[in-house]
């Protein structure tokens, strides 16, 4: 799919149109609300394009920016009706993260730092499956299912070969050495992990205890890119209730800035990859040590 075809792009350029057209008119968004009697929020997350912008809304706002325009006017009504459109997430119910799920497909880039586990794109379907039952303990079977499929539907970006997500991930050690599931597992991963790296698309770096102290010391986070010029990059931090997204462009230089940190601190992609493979082999060994205590038990 296309980007401009897709629902989340549309509201999100859709947004930035309102907002230039605010703008011009020298209303603050403030006194929008006030004239047509809505929160002030609902007029940030409509320019913000982080929720629905329907075709009365925007034939509202175009009458109170006197937009004379026919054309134009029909044209934002258009993209305000296509906007409307479910994402492909919503055929799975009101799942978590929704928000950054429909910026994670409509990106066109991401960089990103793991500090503890393996990103969800790059996650294969088992140890998905244990990060999720290990990290959501009250979750009932049925419910992680869903979380499951939904991440394994969310990793088809990166295999679109019409339009890959280009990835730059930065993992800490820790979540190389961190067990998740077993040994096993973990074996399977860094080979799934070994082998994503090696695409032209995608870039994993490793950031050894070695390195010390670090500006990724504060958590996880990623930095979400757009192919249209009017969309602006947004910062994701995850939290366990409740995500934080920014989008100002001082915040984005910040992290842009903290991302450019680490790739320089971490090791180079091939001397990540020998790095994985030297983990890798102590996984194998680990599960055969485990498999010989167990052979050998009475």
């Amino acid at each position: 799919m296309e980007a401009n075809n897709n629902p989340t792009v549309r509201r999100r350029l859709l947004g930035a149109e309102l907002r230039r057209l605010r703008l011009a008119s020298g209303l603050k968004s403030t006194e929008v609300a006030e004239r047509l009697m809505v929160s002030q929020p609902k007029i940030s997350h409509m320019e913000n394009g982080r929720r629905t912008i329907s075709p009365r809304d925007v034939r509202d706002l175009c009458a109170l920016y006197e937009v004379k325009d026919q054309q134009a006017i029909d044209t934002l009504m258009q993209m305000a009706r296509e906007s409307g459109q479910p994402g492909w997430w919503h055929a799975y119910g009101d799942i978590p993260q929704s928000v950054y799920i429909a910026l994670e497909t409509d990106a066109a880039s991401l960089d990103s730092y793991a500090p503890s586990v393996i990103p969800a794109l790059l996650q294969t379907p088992a140890y998905a499956h244990s990060v999720i039952e290990e990290t959501i303990p009250q979750l009932t079977v049925e419910e992680a299912g869903t979380r499951l499929k939904v991440r394994l539907r969310r990793q088809h970006r990166i295999y679109n070969p019409a339009r890959p997500l280009r990835l730059w991930v930065v993992l800490d050690e820790s979540a190389l050495r961190r067990v998740v599931g077993s040994p096993d597992i973990m074996r399977e991963q860094l080979e799934h992990l070994n082998a994503l790296g090696a695409e032209p698309h995608i870039t994993v770096q490793v950031l050894p205890y070695t390195a010390g102290a670090h500006p990724g010391l504060s958590g996880q986070f990623s930095i979400l890119h757009f192919a249209d010029d009017s969309a602006n990059p947004v910062v994701h931090l995850e939290r366990y209730t409740s995500d934080l997204y920014l989008d100002k462009p001082s915040d984005v230089q910040h992290y842009r800035g903290l991302h450019e940190h680490l790739q320089s601190q971490a090791l180079s992609p091939d001397t990540s990859r020998d790095f994985i493979t030297d983990a890798i082999k102590s996984y194998i060994a680990a599960a055969s040590g485990l498999r010989a205590v167990i052979g050998s038990a009475p």
